[in-house]
């Protein structure tokens, strides 16, 4: 405070200036400091998510708007026409019923067969561990070399199954070329490569959960089966949640399995709206690629609204808490 005479008391002179603009710069300068840090390291991830996922999304709905000649130059706008063309097509229907039967019939019995294996792989025997490497070879080989190795084996004239049928003195049966067997053929060969990595993850599972509760369940008189529907397959749930998810996706988009043992076979009878989506753009008289762009997002809604139905049903907040 000044005196009359102009000084300037010691209280005043004494008094400290205000930091907190001080301390509101620091914060500020760390703020930015650790943004930089965190999109330093996350920038390469970002970059292949924008080059990878987001660019083909945004080219895709660029391309189902647009009118392609046949050699694939873009002629111009289409609006909603190539969407309109998809939903009219007369193979619609039986695309749609194939991938249902594909997806369901695979899932299904991969889940229950990798149930299988996964209890039988986390008991103590001799082998054990030559036989966990040996599971994984079906998923880690390629799903090319795979679906041609079962094309060799599904043949007509020098198949290994057919081989074995005249041996029995059965007649041959044509797998890949038969209305009837062509899609079992398929699905057989989609739990093939699907089981080993269900069956670990599954193996996961069952490795979480404490022997405590096993022994305290046995000491109750409980029987293996009450033991199994009671205990294991509750405390397995996170584990069936995940593998079944990710099982869907897969083998909705399972596309080498399908074209290497269905590319004989014309038309689209069977085909899913994988392999029905390629053949719009490149093998059928249409030769369309604004329609099978088009197709293209029906695809990825289609599997989005499935996946969604699937976490409603079976309460996966719930269930993975």
């Amino acid at each position: 405070m000044a005196t009359p005479s102009g000084a300037v008391t010691s209280s005043d002179a004494a008094a400290p200036a205000p930091a907190r603009p001080a301390r509101r710069r620091r914060r500020t300068v760390g703020q930015r400091a650790s943004f930089g840090s965190a999109l330093l390291w996350l920038g390469p991830a970002l970059l292949l998510i924008a080059g990878v996922v987001v660019y083909p999304a945004i080219a895709l709905v660029q391309a189902s708007l647009s009118r392609f000649s046949v050699t694939g130059l873009r002629l111009g706008g289409a609006g909603a026409d190539n969407y309109r063309h998809v939903l009219d097509h007369p193979d619609l229907g039986t695309v749609l019923t194939n991938t249902v039967i594909w997806v369901v019939a695979v899932v299904a019995l991969t889940v229950l067969i990798s149930l299988a294996v996964a209890q039988f792989l986390t008991k103590e025997f001799f082998g054990r561990r030559l036989v966990r490497w040996a599971l994984i070879v079906p998923w880690a080989a390629s799903l090319v070399i795979t679906a041609k190795t079962f094309v060799l084996i599904y043949d007509f004239y020098y198949g290994t199954l057919n081989t074995v049928r005249d041996h029995l003195g059965m007649s041959p049966v044509d797998y890949l070329g038969s209305d009837t067997w062509i899609l079992p053929a398929m699905i057989v060969v989609g739990v093939f490569v699907s089981v080993p990595f269900t069956a670990y993850v599954f193996i996961a599972g069952l490795a979480a959960i404490p022997g405590d509760v096993y022994e305290a369940a046995r000491i109750d008189g409980a029987s293996p089966w009450q033991i199994y529907r009671r205990i294991t397959l509750p405390l397995l749930r996170p584990a069936l949640m995940v593998a079944s998810v990710l099982n869907i996706i897969y083998v909705f988009n399972s596309f080498p399995i399908i074209w290497t043992l269905n590319d004989r076979n014309p038309g689209f009878s069977h085909d899913t709206t994988i392999t029905f989506m390629y053949k719009l753009a490149f093998k059928s008289a249409e030769k369309d690629v604004g329609m099978s762009a088009a197709a293209g997002i029906f695809n990825v809604l289609l599997i989005l609204v499935v996946v969604a139905i699937y976490l409603k049903v079976t309460s996966w907040k719930e269930e993975t808490r």
